[in-house]
């Protein structure tokens, strides 16, 4: 029987992209299941007393010239830092939700994950955004008018208050067999249990 990953994750972290992919290799190669779970990391923050890392500008720096370069190396990934961050993801978080509800949701997280942490566009840019989803060729109209709606408004509000009752306290975190696993310098861990 093949393992279930909870992936909670935003677009605005750059460990949450490195995981986002490094996980997708993982279940390639161990027949493992992702359940991804789009949360507003903003809103982690401001109910856990936690803050972005990057807020400690030496912690900032490192982070960012250093240590997730190591990491984009070693999962054989593209990593380029942003101008444009820290990016409002709220819309994109929607629209997360939205995509899957629409059935097309790793298209369109491909296609955010790289127009941020890849190709630096400002992705806080609604025409950004626009021509970043029709140049993926996903339905971007049908997208952006779903994501408006009180329905994924309030899914996301939930998952998000949902996952700081589970005890999260920024992102990317996963739980595998019931056991939380925090930040993409974790996946050792958790390709054990799958290998296990």
């Amino acid at each position: 029987m093949s393992k279930k990953i909870e992936f909670y994750f935003d677009f605005g972290s750059p460990t949450a992209y490195l995981a986002y992919y490094r996980l997708k290799q993982l279940a390639d190669q161990y027949q493992a299941e992702i359940d991804f779970k789009p949360i507003l990391l903003g809103g982690i923050f401001k109910a856990s007393g936690n803050q972005s890392p990057v807020t400690v500008a030496a912690k900032g720096h490192y982070m960012m010239a250093h240590d997730l370069p190591r990491f984009a190396k070693r999962y054989g990934l593209e990593l380029n830092s942003n101008p444009f961050f820290p990016i409002n993801t709220l819309p994109l978080m929607r629209g997360a939700i939205a995509a899957q509800a629409l059935d097309c949701f790793e298209v369109y997280a491909d296609a955010v994950y790289q127009a941020i942490w890849q190709h630096a566009k400002n992705m806080g840019d609604l025409e950004v955004i626009v021509t970043v989803l029709d140049e993926a060729r996903l339905p971007t109209q049908e997208l952006l008018a779903k994501s408006q709606e009180p329905e994924i408004k309030k899914a996301l509000i939930d998952a998000t208050e949902a996952a700081v009752a589970r005890g999260l306290f920024g992102a990317p975190t996963l739980f595998i067999d019931g056991e939380m696993y925090f930040g993409q310098d974790r996946l050792d861990f958790v390709e054990e249990v799958l290998a296990s």
